[in-house]
């Protein structure tokens, strides 16, 4: 900073340096306002264990939500993975996730057998995590394979924001350190092994999601992009830390410092929709996790998301979510 004239002189520096502040201030904020939605709703998961030379197709089963997250933690052995026709090879700790349960085809060496653990599985409820072994060969190959389901996967900017395919390796890494402690409640297996067992993939999970997200510093669109813009991810920001605020175009803008016509531009440009729109469809979201949660009135919680009458976040509720909250609360509860 110089002072000439009595005037104060910012340099280019001091300003790019702010504004980086800024940005990485917004992404720390928003990336743990998602993180902490990554809460898992459901699971199911189970011990594959093939040998020799084999082939899996482990597209999602038919038991596999359509809204759930598949994934495969190689917990021994080596193996590839093969998606949209590339064949990837995994290592001992590697962790696969598919946040849109894509088509894909595990295996090991190459003409083996074909198997079907979905097929082997037990009937459900399990006291214990089912062991599936495949083949006679003492070149074994061991997987925890399963899905998760998590609300954070149905606010659209988010879910945009995930790739079809996540690969992670885990050598010389904390997450090695959770896959063995997963493999040891596998093994030997006690009282509450199963909710301590999910526990771990959740973590497992949060932590996978959250390196995809922080990897991908040069995208000029979508979530990830807005957070780091210093005006929309400023925006972001007023609108996640406050969500049940009357916030009006004018008032955004004039928080910001930008013109209307910039801030809606820039919010079209880098997330496809303008500042109320995404107001109105993150305050929805925030509404679907109330109604999953509590007993709160359909009338207070409508209110709340900035609704003048419950008819009216009925029909909003109905186009993201594709039946009226009180069916929605209640399909939740008897699938629960």
């Amino acid at each position: 900073m110089k002072v000439a004239g009595g005037t104060v002189q910012v340099s280019k520096l001091s300003l790019l340096q702010g504004y980086r502040r800024v940005e990485q201030a917004n992404l720390q904020s928003l990336m743990s306002e998602a993180l902490r939605r990554v809460r898992i709703t459901e699971a199911l998961q189970y011990c594959y264990m093939p040998s020799g030379d084999w082939e899996t197709d482990a597209s999602p089963a038919s038991y596999q939500p359509k809204d759930a997250i598949g994934f495969h933690i190689l917990a021994g052995g080596s193996c590839w993975i093969e998606f949209d026709g590339r064949r990837t090879t995994l290592h001992e700790g590697d962790i696969t996730a598919f946040p849109f349960s894509s088509a894909h085809f595990i295996g090991a060496g190459a003409g083996g057998q074909i198997f079907d653990p979905g097929g082997a599985l037990p009937p459900q409820p399990w006291s214990e995590t089912p062991i599936l072994r495949f083949g006679d060969s003492d070149r074994v190959v061991r997987f925890l394979c399963g899905y998760v389901r998590c609300e954070a996967m149905h606010f659209l900017p988010f879910r945009e924001a995930l790739p079809e395919f996540i690969h992670v390796s885990t050598e010389g890494d904390w997450l090695n350190g959770v896959v063995s402690q997963i493999v040891q409640e596998v093994d030997d297996p006690h009282s509450g092994g199963m909710a301590i067992l999910e526990r771990l993939t959740e973590i497992v999970l949060l932590e996978v999601l959250r390196r995809q997200l922080s990897a991908e510093p040069n995208r000029t669109t979508g979530w990830l992009a807005a957070i780091r813009d210093p005006i929309v991810g400023k925006c972001l920001q007023l609108i996640h830390r406050d969500p049940l605020c009357p916030w009006t175009l004018k008032d955004l803008k004039n928080e910001v410092g930008a013109s209307r016509s910039v801030l809606s531009e820039r919010f079209q440009n880098i997330l496809g929709t303008g500042p109320i729109s995404y107001m109105r469809d993150w305050r929805l979201f925030l509404a679907r996790e109330q109604l999953l949660q509590g007993d709160q009135a359909i009338s207070s919680i409508a209110f709340e998301a900035g609704y003048s009458s419950e008819a009216a976040f009925n029909r909003a509720f109905v186009r993201a979510n594709g039946m009226p909250p009180a069916a929605f609360r209640a399909h939740q509860r008897k699938s629960a």
